[in-house]
């Protein structure tokens, strides 16, 4: 199916009183800011676009697309079949003195997923080969990383932001944020695969943000693909690690959960889930009113263009300003959303001023929506380390803690991580960003553990008493 943009985001989405020229300024302004501010996770659920309901995708910012990036019109049956690859320039690389390139070869890849529906999906994403030995036991490793918040416009995707670590483009910004983890889990001698998700970067659907099983299959199915891509080292026999932070970790939590029944020949030892959103009724509270919350509009973006059951609630709560974010922020990046929604409050975009949540309390349809997404409904494969920071008021603190107790009740092994800092700012980011910061190091000694074949350890038995 394809996507054409019928609109110009040079004035669709420039706010008010504020002439492009103004807005390009504003936007590298908060150039910096975005870097760190960009990984966040949100509330509201995204179900799954179907390719086969009819229904028109958002247009998009990006209609001219890279060819590499549009699926083919027949996907491979097999999950993680890989349909094509390239070669990717990493966009911050050095020449080693072996003559390898530093941190390692990229290849971009597509390959097919299944989504929450249950129909063919492709997927795009990067597959990065280290310069670094591995020096551990066993074949080279694999950790497949799930992106923290990109946005939702093809512009956005992770793969992309490999290549072009800052994009400042007319009316766009996009900053590769996570290309740190990346470089620093490439440094240890492991392989790394990031999934793009489905529906961000290929412009056959809308990226369906914060929907676990989409997310999970997705970044299941790239640690599947990793094994075929021409001169990857990793093979079936690698162990894998699952890696992300607030969006990225609601995937790997997804994923572990997923893992014994989609793809029980992904050999995971070990996840990491940073911040995850695993209530979303809860996480849509923090969201509302902060620094992004714009990225409400792309959770609702995603399940009024998939569900026909759904769009006309949609359609019927929303006023002509809500309607209107929805178009604009269908084709926004991070730093886009930041200024051109930032401190919003949904009570501005509904037809009779009630906020989001208190319109979900009062819908069941939508209310079933959202339970579906719960995560920690299933015992997770392999031992988890969960880290939350106990300000976090954006993914907040209290339903990551909780999602760890619901893994512990199910005898999981969690090793539960409560990053304790002052409040550093209310809805500014800044209490779900500088936990992803000063835990990231040892979220990483902890993932290479597992791909070493190291024991972990469980710290369920001290719940009770864990803030």
């Amino acid at each position: 199916m394809s996507r054409t943009t019928t609109r110009s985001r040079s004035t669709s989405a420039a706010p008010h009183g504020r002439t492009p020229s103004r807005r390009r300024a504003h936007l590298a302004a908060v150039a910096v800011a975005v870097a760190g501010a960009a990984c966040l996770a949100t509330a509201v659920v995204a179900v799954p676009a179907s390719a086969a309901d009819g229904t028109a995708p958002t247009a998009r910012a990006d209609a001219a697309a890279p060819d590499f990036y549009t699926p083919p019109a027949q996907l491979p049956a097999g999950n993680g079949a890989l349909i094509r690859t390239e070669p990717l320039k990493l966009g911050l690389s050095l020449p080693g003195l072996d003559g390898k390139t530093l941190p390692g070869t990229a290849t971009r890849l597509m390959y097919k997923s299944t989504d929450a529906g249950g129909a063919p999906v492709a997927v795009t994403g990067a597959y990065i080969e280290p310069s670094a030995a591995w020096k551990g036991t066993g074949p080279r490793p694999l950790v497949a990383l799930a992106s923290g918040t990109m946005g939702q416009g093809d512009q956005c995707a992770p793969s992309k932001a490999l290549e072009n670590p800052l994009s400042l483009g007319a009316d766009s910004i996009s900053v590769g944020y996570e290309n740190l983890a990346v470089y620093r889990i490439l440094s240890t001698g492991a392989a790394v695969v990031v999934t793009d998700y489905a529906g961000l970067g290929t412009p056959d659907r809308i990226h369906t943000y914060v929907n676990r099983v989409d997310e999970g299959h997705a970044l299941l199915d790239a640690a599947r693909a990793a094994r075929a891509v021409p001169g990857a080292s990793v093979t079936a026999a690698s162990r894998v690690g699952l890696y992300g932070y607030s969006q990225g970790g609601g995937a790997s939590a997804s994923a572990a959960e997923l893992q014994s029944s989609y793809a029980p020949d992904v050999p995971v030892v070990g996840t990491y889930a940073g911040a995850p959103p695993a209530d979303l009724t809860a996480t849509m509270k923090g969201i509302d009113g902060s620094a992004l919350a714009g990225a409400l509009a792309w959770s609702i973006n995603g399940f009024a263009q998939s569900d026909p059951e759904l769009k006309p609630i949609v359609e019927a709560r929303t006023n002509d300003a809500g309607k209107k974010a929805l178009a604009d922020a269908s084709t926004m990046c991070v730093g886009d959303a930041i200024f051109g929604f930032g401190f919003a409050k949904s009570t501005k975009w509904t037809a009779d001023g009630r906020s989001l949540a208190e319109i979900i309390a009062t819908e069941p349809r939508l209310q079933a929506v959202l339970d579906k997404q719960r995560i920690g409904t299933l015992k997770p494969t392999g031992p988890v380390r969960l880290a939350t920071g106990i300000q976090d008021d954006i993914v907040p603190h209290g339903q990551a803690r909780q999602l760890a107790v619901d893994w512990c009740r199910k005898g999981a092994k969690v090793s539960y991580e409560a990053v304790s800092l002052p409040n550093l700012g209310d809805k500014l980011l800044t209490n779900h960003l500088v936990p992803l910061i000063t835990d990231q190091g040892a979220a990483i000694s902890w993932i290479t553990d597992r791909l070493e074949g190291k024991p972990a350890l469980s710290n369920c038995w001290s719940m009770p008493v864990q803030p």
